[in-house]
């Protein structure tokens, strides 16, 4: 509409939206408005009852009107051989989806990497391993199917949260990985960043010591362990949701 109006700019047209038509009634009182106001109707009806109950009041009424979704629907129905819902409201389900992603991809950002403690209680699940076992990657990557989620990393020298230890079990998810594997990634981690790879960050003593307290914590909460040596993030996550789905329908 605003498109439209724009081409006739030596005139001033309002526009005037009127949301949630669901009957014949308001198709009635609209045209009838239309009418005495020497008003275009242009209308995105979903439902073909309605559809056609404007075409044949404007007619009634000699108003002029103009059926913007129609004929796409019809267009898309005749190409596709797809049969379209007819069902109002679909768009805003589908915006509700994606602001409920980005809430979540907001979540995962604010309770990275264990900054905020606080955030442990309100997460749908929590991810806890040593350094470089993908905690943030999967963290961003179930986000994109709406969970708030946070992680924690488990270093000796620093105690976890006491938070996280409130966190019910089955929120929980342990990661593990092989020691050898770990040793490779975070080598190549530190040539990476132009240390050297005799740092203790990637020394098999140091990763050994870290692997026992993470398993220490993980015994401790009774939560999931997921060995993640040889696994992409997309296989690790969909494990991450087949268990979060199991304990869901457990605790219902």
């Amino acid at each position: 509409m605003k498109a439209t109006v724009s081409q006739f700019g030596q005139e001033k047209f309002d526009i005037i939206r009127v949301p949630y038509v669901k009957n014949a009634e308001q198709v009635e009182k609209i045209v009838q408005e239309a009418k005495e106001h020497n008003a275009v109707v242009c209308y995105t009806i979903v439902s073909p009852e309605l559809r056609q109950t404007i075409a044949q009041k404007a007619m009634e009424h000699d108003v002029e009107v103009v059926d913007i979704l129609g004929p796409m629907l019809k267009s898309i129905e005749k190409t596709t051989g797809l049969l379209p819902k007819n069902q109002p409201g679909l768009i805003h389900a589908l915006d509700h989806e994606y602001f409920k992603r980005v809430a979540a991809v907001e979540f995962a950002i604010k309770y990275d990497d264990g900054k905020n403690p606080w955030g442990l209680l309100k997460a749908d699940i929590v991810i806890i391993g040593v350094s470089r076992t993908s905690k943030t990657p999967l963290s961003m990557y179930l986000a994109n199917k709406q969970l708030k989620v946070a992680n924690v990393p488990l270093v000796p020298e620093i105690p976890p949260p006491e938070e996280l230890f409130k966190v019910p079990p089955h929120k929980v998810i342990g990661l593990l990985i092989d020691p050898f594997k770990l040793n490779e990634i975070r080598t190549e981690r530190l040539k990476t960043m132009g240390l050297s790879d005799g740092a203790s960050y990637a020394d098999m003593k140091r990763i050994n010591e870290e692997m026992e307290y993470a398993k220490a914590i993980m015994r401790r909460i009774h939560c999931t362990i997921i060995n993640v040596s040889n696994r992409a993030i997309e296989e690790t996550a969909g494990m991450i949701l087949e268990c979060t789905q199991k304990n869901l329908d457990t605790n219902i």
